[in-house]
């Protein structure tokens, strides 16, 4: 049987230390198991040699899913073919994830792939439907695991999706140009420095 590119991927990432305001979406529970086999189905994408580094998972999207900017809405309308969903998800939808995949409608050849700096979710201390910034040394924490994904992945082009990923990556080692997250205002900017990316990517 051939080796699993990305053993060492999901051992790292099981690694990760899981503070008591944190959640790991990815383990030996059904849950977990779940959330797994679906990043398995996006990674197994036709995609472009492009990885979008976002922040952390929120609890509308990823958190149910298990994919980045995926929420039950986008696994619904099959942007990743056979993705499986809890019988009754905690939200049915994520802004993020709506604007994610509108612009990616107008891409131009194979996707982009997408991950998070921070891979755990990180909620307000009692609320795990909520969303807080990841700290510093969360961040520290996450980056080795992007770049063990980037490399089984042969990832070629990273890009930031917001400051705090540029920073954190950089701190890790890797220089990544940045765009706008779509959240908080961000839409618009995001979705035209996405599409600017791609033609200058196509050129």
């Amino acid at each position: 049987m051939a080796a699993d590119p990305l053993e060492r991927f999901f051992r790292m990432l099981r690694e990760l230390p899981v503070p008591l305001d944190a959640e790991a979406l990815y383990g030996d529970d059904e849950e977990g198991r779940r959330r797994e086999r679906n990043l398995r189905r996006y990674f197994a994408l036709p995609h472009a040699s492009v990885l979008l580094l976002g922040e952390a998972p929120g609890w509308r999207g990823m958190t149910i899913t298990g994919v980045p900017f995926v929420s039950p809405r986008e696994a619904e309308a099959g942007v990743v073919p056979g993705l499986e969903l809890p019988a009754e998800p905690q939200a049915p939808w994520e802004a993020s994830s709506r604007v994610v995949w509108a612009t990616l409608r107008d891409w131009r050849g194979p996707i982009p792939l997408s991950w998070p700096v921070y891979p755990l979710h990180p909620f307000v201390a009692g609320d795990p439907r909520s969303n807080r910034t990841p700290r510093p040394a969360e961040v520290r924490a996450g980056a080795p695991v992007a770049l063990e994904l980037i490399r089984a992945l042969g990832i070629e082009t990273v890009v930031a999706v917001g400051r705090k990923a540029q920073g954190a990556i950089a701190a890790a080692g890797l220089e990544a140009p940045a765009i706008r997250h779509p959240a908080q205002g961000g839409a618009a900017l995001f979705a035209e420095q996405l599409l600017e990316l791609n033609a200058a990517l196509a050129s």
